[in-house]
Protein backbone atom coordinates (compact mmCIF):
# COMPACT_ATOMS: atom_id res chain seq x y z
CA UNK A 1 0.00 0.00 0.00
CA UNK A 2 1.50 3.70 -1.19
CA UNK A 3 1.54 6.22 0.95
CA UNK A 4 -1.28 7.06 4.10
CA UNK A 5 -4.04 7.83 2.39
CA UNK A 6 -5.65 4.69 1.53
CA UNK A 7 -5.13 3.26 5.14
CA UNK A 8 -6.23 6.21 6.95
CA UNK A 9 -9.77 5.87 5.04
CA UNK A 10 -10.02 2.39 5.61
CA UNK A 11 -9.57 2.78 9.59
CA UNK A 12 -11.28 6.01 10.00
CA UNK A 13 -14.50 4.29 7.98
CA UNK A 14 -14.15 0.81 9.73
CA UNK A 15 -13.82 1.97 13.18
CA UNK A 16 -16.72 4.85 12.64
CA UNK A 17 -19.03 1.78 11.63
CA UNK A 18 -17.89 -0.43 14.59
CA UNK A 19 -18.87 2.81 17.06
CA UNK A 20 -22.11 3.53 15.24
CA UNK A 21 -22.78 -0.23 14.98
CA UNK A 22 -22.90 -0.30 19.17
CA UNK A 23 -24.46 2.99 19.25
CA UNK A 24 -21.87 4.54 21.02
CA UNK A 25 -21.58 8.71 20.79
CA UNK A 26 -18.64 10.45 19.61
CA UNK A 27 -18.08 12.25 23.31
CA UNK A 28 -17.67 9.02 24.77
CA UNK A 29 -15.63 7.68 22.17
CA UNK A 30 -13.11 10.54 22.29
CA UNK A 31 -13.38 9.99 26.32
CA UNK A 32 -11.72 6.99 26.41
CA UNK A 33 -8.69 7.90 24.41
CA UNK A 34 -8.66 11.20 25.63
CA UNK A 35 -9.22 13.09 22.59
CA UNK A 36 -11.81 15.68 21.65
CA UNK A 37 -15.14 14.76 19.08
CA UNK A 38 -13.36 16.98 16.67
CA UNK A 39 -10.28 14.27 16.93
CA UNK A 40 -12.07 11.56 16.20
CA UNK A 41 -14.67 12.46 13.83
CA UNK A 42 -11.20 13.60 12.13
CA UNK A 43 -9.93 10.17 12.87
CA UNK A 44 -13.34 8.27 11.42
CA UNK A 45 -13.31 10.58 8.07
CA UNK A 46 -9.62 9.28 7.38
CA UNK A 47 -8.17 13.14 7.29
CA UNK A 48 -4.55 13.87 8.00
CA UNK A 49 -3.09 15.18 11.09
CA UNK A 50 -4.45 13.09 14.09
CA UNK A 51 -1.79 11.17 15.37
CA UNK A 52 -2.80 7.59 15.08
CA UNK A 53 -1.61 4.82 17.78
CA UNK A 54 -2.27 1.06 18.48
CA UNK A 55 -3.02 1.77 21.69
CA UNK A 56 -6.26 3.96 20.59
CA UNK A 57 -7.01 1.93 18.38
CA UNK A 58 -7.32 -1.21 20.37
CA UNK A 59 -9.33 0.81 22.94
CA UNK A 60 -11.37 1.58 20.92
CA UNK A 61 -12.17 -1.88 19.11
CA UNK A 62 -12.37 -3.02 22.92
CA UNK A 63 -14.78 -1.00 23.23
CA UNK A 64 -17.00 -1.19 20.11
CA UNK A 65 -16.64 -5.19 20.55
CA UNK A 66 -14.87 -5.90 17.82
CA UNK A 67 -13.62 -9.07 17.06
CA UNK A 68 -10.27 -10.26 17.52
CA UNK A 69 -8.88 -11.09 13.69
CA UNK A 70 -10.54 -7.53 12.80
CA UNK A 71 -8.94 -5.55 15.77
CA UNK A 72 -5.28 -6.84 14.48
CA UNK A 73 -6.26 -5.97 11.10
CA UNK A 74 -6.94 -2.17 12.14
CA UNK A 75 -4.06 -2.00 14.00
CA UNK A 76 -1.62 -3.23 11.49
CA UNK A 77 -3.28 0.03 9.08
CA UNK A 78 -1.72 2.29 12.12
CA UNK A 79 1.68 1.05 10.99
CA UNK A 80 0.57 1.36 7.17
CA UNK A 81 -0.45 5.49 8.01
CA UNK A 82 3.22 6.26 8.81
CA UNK A 83 4.55 5.46 5.81
CA UNK A 84 4.63 8.57 3.06
CA UNK A 85 4.15 8.17 -0.68
CA UNK A 86 6.80 8.55 -2.51
CA UNK A 87 5.38 12.46 -3.40
CA UNK A 88 5.53 13.56 -0.16
CA UNK A 89 9.81 13.40 0.25
CA UNK A 90 9.90 15.93 -2.98
CA UNK A 91 7.03 17.54 -3.49
CA UNK A 92 4.50 17.82 -0.88
CA UNK A 93 4.97 21.86 -0.95
CA UNK A 94 3.61 21.44 -4.39
CA UNK A 95 0.37 19.82 -4.07
CA UNK A 96 -2.63 21.25 -2.47
CA UNK A 97 -4.01 19.40 -0.27
CA UNK A 98 -7.26 18.15 -1.87
CA UNK A 99 -4.86 17.08 -4.52
CA UNK A 100 -2.65 15.32 -2.13
CA UNK A 101 -5.43 12.70 -1.28
CA UNK A 102 -6.25 12.06 -4.68
CA UNK A 103 -2.68 11.14 -5.75
CA UNK A 104 -2.59 8.58 -2.88
CA UNK A 105 -5.78 7.29 -4.67
CA UNK A 106 -4.65 7.79 -8.12
CA UNK A 107 -1.71 5.06 -6.53
CA UNK A 108 -3.59 2.43 -5.53
CA UNK A 109 -7.02 2.10 -7.74
CA UNK A 110 -7.18 -1.03 -10.06
CA UNK A 111 -9.46 1.03 -12.17
CA UNK A 112 -10.67 4.46 -13.63
CA UNK A 113 -12.81 6.13 -15.15
CA UNK A 114 -12.80 9.76 -16.54
CA UNK A 115 -15.01 12.17 -17.90
CA UNK A 116 -13.46 15.60 -19.28
CA UNK A 117 -15.13 18.12 -20.72
CA UNK A 118 -12.14 20.46 -21.14
CA UNK A 119 -8.73 19.26 -20.53
CA UNK A 120 -6.63 15.81 -21.47
CA UNK A 121 -6.91 13.80 -18.09
CA UNK A 122 -3.49 14.16 -16.23
CA UNK A 123 -2.06 10.44 -16.82
CA UNK A 124 -2.57 11.29 -20.62
CA UNK A 125 -1.07 14.91 -20.55
CA UNK A 126 2.51 15.04 -22.87
CA UNK A 127 4.91 16.67 -20.99
CA UNK A 128 4.92 19.57 -23.01
CA UNK A 129 0.82 20.00 -22.72
CA UNK A 130 1.78 19.50 -18.73
CA UNK A 131 3.54 22.64 -19.22
CA UNK A 132 1.64 24.96 -21.07
CA UNK A 133 -0.90 24.18 -17.96
CA UNK A 134 1.32 24.59 -15.31
CA UNK A 135 2.58 28.10 -16.69
CA UNK A 136 -0.96 29.27 -16.94
CA UNK A 137 -1.69 28.22 -13.20
CA UNK A 138 1.81 29.99 -12.24
CA UNK A 139 2.75 32.88 -14.74
CA UNK A 140 5.16 34.76 -12.36
CA UNK A 141 6.80 31.96 -11.05
CA UNK A 142 10.83 31.07 -12.61
CA UNK A 143 11.01 27.63 -14.85
CA UNK A 144 13.32 26.19 -11.97
CA UNK A 145 10.08 26.34 -9.62
CA UNK A 146 8.20 24.65 -11.35
CA UNK A 147 10.82 21.72 -12.26
CA UNK A 148 9.72 19.63 -9.41
CA UNK A 149 5.90 19.64 -10.66
CA UNK A 150 6.83 18.52 -14.04
CA UNK A 151 8.95 15.50 -12.20
CA UNK A 152 6.11 14.64 -10.43
CA UNK A 153 4.13 14.58 -13.41
CA UNK A 154 7.18 12.17 -14.61
CA UNK A 155 6.83 9.93 -12.22
CA UNK A 156 2.58 9.57 -12.25
CA UNK A 157 2.65 8.96 -16.14
CA UNK A 158 5.16 6.04 -15.25
CA UNK A 159 2.61 4.06 -13.99
CA UNK A 160 0.97 3.39 -17.56
CA UNK A 161 4.54 1.48 -19.15
CA UNK A 162 4.43 -0.87 -16.13
CA UNK A 163 3.77 -3.79 -17.60
CA UNK A 164 3.56 -5.61 -14.30
CA UNK A 165 0.54 -3.14 -13.63
CA UNK A 166 -2.90 -4.22 -14.02
CA UNK A 167 -4.23 -0.44 -13.57
CA UNK A 168 -7.09 0.17 -16.08
CA UNK A 169 -7.52 3.57 -17.08
CA UNK A 170 -10.94 4.72 -19.32
CA UNK A 171 -11.14 7.95 -20.50
CA UNK A 172 -13.92 9.62 -22.10
CA UNK A 173 -13.53 12.98 -23.52
CA UNK A 174 -15.78 15.61 -25.14
CA UNK A 175 -14.88 16.61 -28.49
CA UNK A 176 -14.33 20.78 -27.23
CA UNK A 177 -11.18 19.37 -25.73
CA UNK A 178 -9.50 18.32 -29.05
CA UNK A 179 -10.02 22.03 -30.04
CA UNK A 180 -8.81 23.79 -26.73
CA UNK A 181 -5.68 24.95 -27.90
CA UNK A 182 -3.47 24.05 -25.18
CA UNK A 183 -0.07 25.46 -25.57
CA UNK A 184 -0.34 25.90 -29.30
CA UNK A 185 -0.93 24.27 -32.27
CA UNK A 186 2.32 22.23 -32.13
CA UNK A 187 1.98 20.89 -28.58
CA UNK A 188 -2.48 19.79 -29.57
CA UNK A 189 -0.60 17.88 -32.63
CA UNK A 190 1.60 16.11 -30.80
CA UNK A 191 -0.86 15.46 -27.77
CA UNK A 192 -3.52 14.25 -30.01
CA UNK A 193 -1.28 12.16 -32.21
CA UNK A 194 0.02 10.61 -28.25
CA UNK A 195 -3.54 10.25 -27.36
CA UNK A 196 -4.35 8.06 -30.79
CA UNK A 197 -1.29 6.19 -29.96
CA UNK A 198 -1.90 5.21 -26.13
CA UNK A 199 -5.39 4.30 -26.76
CA UNK A 200 -3.95 1.06 -28.34
CA UNK A 201 -2.61 -0.27 -25.15
CA UNK A 202 -4.80 -2.85 -23.71
CA UNK A 203 -5.40 -1.43 -20.40
CA UNK A 204 -5.98 2.06 -21.86
CA UNK A 205 -9.64 2.76 -23.67
CA UNK A 206 -9.91 6.41 -25.14
CA UNK A 207 -13.11 7.35 -26.18
CA UNK A 208 -14.62 10.68 -27.64
CA UNK A 209 -17.97 12.21 -27.32
CA UNK A 210 -18.41 14.18 -30.75
CA UNK A 211 -19.99 17.44 -30.88
CA UNK A 212 -23.11 16.50 -33.56
CA UNK A 213 -24.99 14.04 -30.37
CA UNK A 214 -26.32 17.43 -28.75
CA UNK A 215 -27.43 16.56 -25.28
CA UNK A 216 -26.41 14.15 -23.01
CA UNK A 217 -26.03 13.36 -19.58
CA UNK A 218 -22.74 14.26 -19.44
CA UNK A 219 -23.35 17.99 -19.51
CA UNK A 220 -25.17 17.82 -16.74
CA UNK A 221 -22.63 15.13 -14.72
CA UNK A 222 -19.70 17.79 -15.34
CA UNK A 223 -16.06 16.62 -15.39
CA UNK A 224 -15.60 13.79 -13.39
CA UNK A 225 -13.18 10.47 -12.32
CA UNK A 226 -14.77 7.61 -11.26
CA UNK A 227 -12.18 5.62 -8.96
CA UNK A 228 -12.50 1.48 -8.21
CA UNK A 229 -9.69 -0.28 -5.98
CA UNK A 230 -8.60 -3.87 -5.56
CA UNK A 231 -10.26 -6.22 -2.93
CA UNK A 232 -8.51 -6.60 0.13
CA UNK A 233 -7.77 -10.07 2.35
CA UNK A 234 -10.36 -8.50 4.84
CA UNK A 235 -13.31 -8.02 2.89
CA UNK A 236 -14.73 -4.89 5.06
CA UNK A 237 -11.38 -3.04 4.46
CA UNK A 238 -11.74 -2.63 0.73
CA UNK A 239 -11.99 0.60 -0.12
CA UNK A 240 -15.27 1.62 -2.22
CA UNK A 241 -15.78 3.21 -5.53
CA UNK A 242 -15.55 7.31 -5.13
CA UNK A 243 -15.97 9.64 -7.84
CA UNK A 244 -12.95 12.33 -7.77
CA UNK A 245 -14.70 16.16 -8.69
CA UNK A 246 -12.24 18.37 -9.21
CA UNK A 247 -12.89 22.65 -8.56
CA UNK A 248 -10.61 25.56 -9.07
CA UNK A 249 -10.26 25.96 -5.45
CA UNK A 250 -10.55 22.44 -3.86
CA UNK A 251 -12.30 18.87 -4.99
CA UNK A 252 -14.87 16.57 -3.66
CA UNK A 253 -14.84 12.98 -2.94
CA UNK A 254 -18.05 11.50 -2.99
CA UNK A 255 -18.28 7.46 -1.67
CA UNK A 256 -22.16 7.16 -1.40
CA UNK A 257 -23.40 4.42 -2.96
CA UNK A 258 -26.48 6.71 -4.08
CA UNK A 259 -23.98 9.20 -5.52
CA UNK A 260 -21.36 6.74 -7.10
CA UNK A 261 -25.03 5.30 -8.84
CA UNK A 262 -25.25 8.73 -10.44
CA UNK A 263 -22.45 8.76 -11.98
CA UNK A 264 -22.45 5.39 -12.73
CA UNK A 265 -25.39 5.99 -14.91
CA UNK A 266 -23.95 9.06 -16.27
CA UNK A 267 -20.62 6.82 -17.12
CA UNK A 268 -23.21 4.14 -19.11
CA UNK A 269 -24.92 7.00 -21.13
CA UNK A 270 -22.26 9.34 -21.73
CA UNK A 271 -20.14 5.36 -23.35
CA UNK A 272 -23.85 5.02 -25.52
CA UNK A 273 -23.41 8.27 -27.05
CA UNK A 274 -19.08 8.28 -27.18
CA UNK A 275 -17.48 6.80 -30.52
CA UNK A 276 -15.99 3.46 -30.50
CA UNK A 277 -12.36 3.35 -29.79
CA UNK A 278 -11.43 2.83 -33.41
CA UNK A 279 -13.72 5.58 -34.42
CA UNK A 280 -12.37 7.64 -31.27
CA UNK A 281 -8.46 7.33 -32.85
CA UNK A 282 -10.25 8.56 -36.57
CA UNK A 283 -11.12 11.71 -34.99
CA UNK A 284 -8.37 12.07 -33.04
CA UNK A 285 -6.03 11.35 -36.14
CA UNK A 286 -8.24 13.54 -38.22
CA UNK A 287 -7.84 16.67 -36.17
CA UNK A 288 -4.11 16.48 -34.98
CA UNK A 289 -3.85 17.18 -38.88
CA UNK A 290 -5.77 20.35 -38.57
CA UNK A 291 -2.77 21.48 -36.02
CA UNK A 292 -0.44 20.62 -38.75
CA UNK A 293 0.81 24.08 -40.82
Amino acid sequence: MTGSAVPRRMLGRELKKLREQCGMAVVVAAEAIEASPQTLWRIESGQQGPKLKELYVRVLCEMYGAPADLTEALVGLVAETKKPGWWHSNFADLIPAHFDLFIGLEEVAERMTSFQLTLIPGLLQTPEYRRALVWVDFPNRPASELEPIFEMHRRRIARLDDSADTFEFRVLLSESVLHHQVGGPGVMQDQLEYLAKVGMAQNISIRIVPHGVGSHLGLLAGSFVLMEFPSQPTSRLTEPPLVYVQGFTGALYLDQESEIAHYRRAVAEINRVALDESASRDLLTKVAREYLP
